[in-house]
């Protein structure tokens, strides 16, 4: 089927209002993040009331291993993502099919792959977290149950960045809109009333996420997508493959290391028993919830960056990142001033234990000095990503994720014996260290070299 640059799944953000492009780009961006969070928290809040702390912390475990894979996922998508979005920009319509029909296929393969290898290792894993011991069989099982759906996971990723790439994000919002709906459903269904515990909270996020990848290729196919979703049009093109790993590795050992990050932290909140677990598992998710504008922002920052750099508009590019610093600022601080005034009302939300409720005070109240660092560095991280610059990326994240927020953690928490107070707060220590190297970046002017002109 051939493209074209009018088709209906396609948004030229080389034209038009920058700060118009950026609100419309984001705010779809946004509330598919918002859905897709939702549907994860529902997780821990229903498990939460129905099953108890062992459950949720089993849940947030057995989630961390499953978000870590999921991160390779993402970071993998990135690569074609940029490059459609580039060469949609230069209007290389051609190349830019090949690339979506070579990211499609390679996630397949993939996820099968990595599902099999984390249910190998999945016991062995759970054991390095020091999942307290009436939480594991409730992780294990959670794990093993997503793996399963891995594969679904990894082309939602797949199509929803393709689309991106082409400027629309609408669909993908559509689309995961419909597994919420889903996975809210088998929640209250599996858990509330089967009781099924962490089990429950697993077939329902791969049931909703088989469910947007099935509905969404049936609509596309029969929508006149350039892509059918027939087992003969996935086929690998080594030079795009090539290019997507050039682009795709980086982002995902970045992705990685964030994750593996954050899995370390875990490790260390572990230690202090299921209350704390709980605690930090519940908080963690709601903060999920607080950065995810900025997130938005910084994605579309990339997409519509993208496009701009393929056409060769950089004064265009570098003001879309300016002005997603002032929108991501516009909404932090007062999300700020929020959580360090009522972090004992945020967490009564989520739970009725007191024990709960006062270790997650703590940790909001360490955490939320991120949100005045985060609108700077994203924004900064955005311009990187949509040039293709995701060596730039991954060292970054290798300085803030290894170099920082672990070993700042571990000295806070043990060495200065702040507990899960210094834990929360070296997260917004690391963000420093990355707003630093991505604002030297910045200046340096390297962004201009874009992917496309390396192929």
């Amino acid at each position: 089927m051939k493209v074209t640059a009018e088709s209906k799944f396609q948004n030229d953000l080389t034209q038009g209002s920058v700060a118009k492009n950026l609100i419309r780009f984001a705010m779809p961006f946004l509330l598919s993040m918002l859905i897709q969070q939702s549907y994860s928290m529902a997780d821990l809040l229903i498990v939460s009331h129905f099953a108890g702390e062992a459950s949720v912390t089993g849940v947030n475990n057995g989630g961390q291993l499953t978000f870590f894979v999921t991160a390779i996922a993402i970071g993998i998508s990135v690569g074609g993502t940029i490059l459609i979005g580039q060469y949609f920009g230069a209007k290389k319509m051609e190349d830019m099919r090949k690339t979506a029909s070579t990211l499609l296929t390679m996630m397949i393969l993939f996820s099968i792959v990595m599902a099999a290898l984390f249910i190998v290792l999945g016991e062995t894993l759970l054991g390095l977290l020091q999942v307290p011991e009436e939480s594991l069989s409730e992780a294990w099982i959670y794990l093993v149950i997503c793996m399963f759906g891995l594969p679904f996971i990894f082309m939602y990723n797949a199509i929803a960045g393709i689309l991106r790439g082409m400027g629309d994000a609408k669909r993908p919002l559509i689309i995961i809109a419909i597994g919420s709906v889903v996975s809210a459903a088998l929640n209250f269904l599996l858990v509330g009333y089967f009781r099924l515990d962490a089990a429950g909270a697993a077939i329902a996020t791969v049931a909703a996420q088989a469910g947007c990848v099935i509905v969404s290729a049936i609509y596309l196919a029969k929508s006149g997508f350039f892509f059918d979703f027939k087992p003969k049009s996935f086929v690998i093109h080594k030079d795009k493959l090539r290019a997507i790993l050039r682009l795709g590795i980086p982002s995902a050992i970045a992705q990685v290391a964030v994750n593996l990050s954050f899995l370390l932290l875990t490790v260390l909140v572990n230690r202090y028993g299921v209350y704390v677990a709980a605690a930090a598992g519940l908080s963690g998710r709601f903060n999920g919830f607080i950065i995810m504008p900025v997130i938005a922002i910084s994605s579309s920052i990339s997409m519509i960056c993208a496009q701009n750099l393929g056409a060769g508009l950089f004064d265009r590019a570098l003001k879309t990142m300016k002005i997603g610093i002032v929108l991501s600022y516009a909404i932090s601080i007062p999300f700020f001033i929020f959580v360090m005034l009522y972090p004992d009302f945020i967490m009564s939300l989520m739970s009725s234990s007191e024990a709960v409720i006062d270790a997650g005070e703590i940790y909001l109240r360490a955490i939320a000095w991120d949100y005045l660092l985060v609108p700077l560095s994203f924004s900064f991280f955005g311009l990187a990503t949509g040039a293709g610059h995701t060596h730039i990326t991954m060292i970054n994240t290798f300085i803030t994720s290894v170099a920082l927020r672990v070993p700042t953690a571990l000295l806070l928490s043990i060495t200065f014996d702040l507990g899960l107070f210094g834990v929360g707060l070296s997260v917004p220590i690391a963000t420093v260290g990355a707003m630093i190297f991505l604002f030297i970046y910045v200046l340096s002017g390297k962004w201009k070299n874009v992917a496309i002109n390396r192929n």
